[in-house]
């Protein structure tokens, strides 16, 4: 029982060895496939190879201490598959409908003006490949990881939150960051992590993480402040707190409202759906 308790030593203990395990095999990665690390200027293809590296590593270093510190199976970590197909796809359509509403709304409000269509097959695809390599990256760690362990040693509430703080911190050095988009990130966090504390299972946040991401990046805007493949092309004539600006939709004051929204429906259901299994 104490040594459960030391979740908030094994995170610590964690961080170091996750981002040299991770950031080492991105960069042996890139020298094979010749890619230049560190550069600016990728290709997409070429940043889902980085991010599909980075993630072989993240995975390295999770097994290395759920084997040899934490001593729990692998799929301890929130990866149980049965009776979970409707969280992943309930987590998939709320990150679509999101981001559908986001960019109706800004377009009604002439916030954003609307240019052109631009498909490309094989970009289209790879954004798929890469926002699923980054959705499943980023909640294995944090939620699966992170907030699991926090919760053995604090109440489910603080190790969200400091789970959600450190999700936010991650995209520290993310281009156009501010205060807006930094409120965001965490609220992200919060969102991503709310259904976990209840369930344990990271399919609900995968399935939103990866749609979000996604569909944010198809409806043409930057993602977390970074530019990816769009399929719809718009202009912003005034960067403001309710376009979101260059860091993109999570720099908006809209996202805000959405998220507080979303994560006070999902706390709901999921305290009414417990109140109803105790009865």
């Amino acid at each position: 029982m104490e040594r459960e308790k030391r979740g908030w030593a094994r995170v610590l203990l964690f961080i170091l060895p996750y981002i040299f395990i991770a950031g080492g095999i991105q960069i042996l990665g890139a020298y094979v496939c010749g890619i230049e690390y560190p550069s600016n200027e990728h290709t997409y293809i070429e940043q889902f190879l980085l991010k599909f590296f980075e993630f072989l590593g993240t995975l390295l270093a999770l097994w290395i201490f759920m084997k040899y510190v934490d001593k729990r199976p692998f799929v301890a970590l929130g990866f149980s598959f049965k009776n979970r197909r409707k969280e992943l796809l309930a987590g998939f359509l709320l990150g679509t409908l999101i981001m559908a509403f986001a960019f109706s709304f800004l377009t009604v409000l002439d916030e954003i003006i609307f240019k052109s269509i631009d498909f490309n097959r094989r970009d289209a695809l790879v954004s798929i490949l890469l926002f699923a390599v980054v959705a499943v990256a980023e909640e294995v760690v944090l939620r699966g990881y992170v907030l699991r362990n926090l919760m053995l040693s604090f109440n489910k509430y603080i190790a969200l939150i400091v789970s959600s703080v450190l999700f936010a911190a991650m995209h520290g050095l993310n281009p156009n960051l501010d205060d807006m988009a930094f409120i965001n990130l965490f609220l992200a966090g919060v969102l991503l992590g709310i259904s976990y504390v209840y369930t344990r299972n990271l399919w609900f946040p995968i399935g939103l993480h990866f749609s979000w991401n996604l569909f944010q990046s198809y409806f043409g805007f930057n993602v977390s402040g970074q530019d990816f493949y769009s399929i719809v092309k718009f202009d912003i004539q005034d960067a403001n707190l309710l376009n979101g600006g260059a860091f993109g939709f999570e720099g908006s004051i809209l996202a805000v409202c959405i998220q507080i929204f979303a994560i006070v429906f999902i706390y709901k259901y999921y305290k009414c759906r417990k109140a109803i299994n105790d009865i």
